[in-house]
């Protein structure tokens, strides 16, 4: 279990905006994601724990057992007891339904805004990219309006850490749990709204990830707007 370090806020979008994975004129796009397959296996194999300066745990993933689409598919869930994930093969996103969520699946037709509150693990970096769980954007969640057309999601960033940093469109990382999960506010104390992980290679990450080819992982809860 390896142990990284948070980066500071102002470093953080230093690299959401001009961090590189390799030397471009040394490595070809095809190394950089042998590179990235690499990371991901790695975080596969042995997780992560992020601790700030003051000792305080911010992230922590044990090593992940992997589910085949395939059986994902006849009953949509993931164990976490087992730490379970499902890899899906055409995309390569990993995904964990950790809470399924109070509400209703997003219906064709509809369009809705979602908060998030988010965690965000840079896998090239070993270190914690951007969140707005941190007391600074506490009061500020982010805000994605989102539209399911004839099956097909999609979601533009109205407000919040992901907008200021990436721009508003929203990563297909993001809107694949949006499938399986359901939808709801928290109106009473059993209640949960929906939490996912995801592992995001960078065919279907943030702007950033799809410019310099690194994966990450993220912790999303899904809370439907007003």
């Amino acid at each position: 279990m390896k142990i990284s370090r948070i980066l500071p806020l102002f470093l953080c979008l230093a690299l959401a905006t001009g961090f590189t994975a390799c030397d471009d004129d040394d490595d070809s796009y095809a190394e950089l994601r042998k590179t990235e397959r690499k990371l991901i296996n790695n975080f596969i194999k042995y997780g992560t724990t992020v601790v700030n300066t003051e000792g305080v745990t911010l992230l922590h993933v044990d090593p992940i057992t992997v589910k085949s689409q395939e059986a994902f598919e006849r009953d949509t869930i993931t164990d976490v007891s087992r730490n379970e994930y499902v890899l899906f093969s055409g995309s390569g996103l990993y995904m964990q339904i950790v809470r399924r969520g109070t509400g209703e699946v997003l219906k064709e037709g509809e369009s809705t805004p979602v908060i998030c509150r988010y965690t965000e693990y840079n896998l090239s970096a070993d270190s914690i990219q951007t969140t707005n769980r941190s007391l600074l954007a506490l009061t500020s969640p982010d805000v994605m309006n989102v539209t399911n057309t004839y099956g097909v999601l999609t979601g533009t960033f109205q407000s919040g850490m992901m907008c200021s940093v990436y721009g508003s469109s929203v990563p297909t990382s993001w809107l694949v749990p949006l499938q399986y999960i359901r939808l709801g506010r928290q109106t009473t104390p059993d209640d949960e709204i929906a939490l996912v992980r995801i592992i995001a290679p960078s065919s279907v990450g943030n702007s950033s990830q799809s410019s310099y080819v690194y994966p990450c992982f993220y912790e999303i809860s899904y809370q439907r707007g007003r």
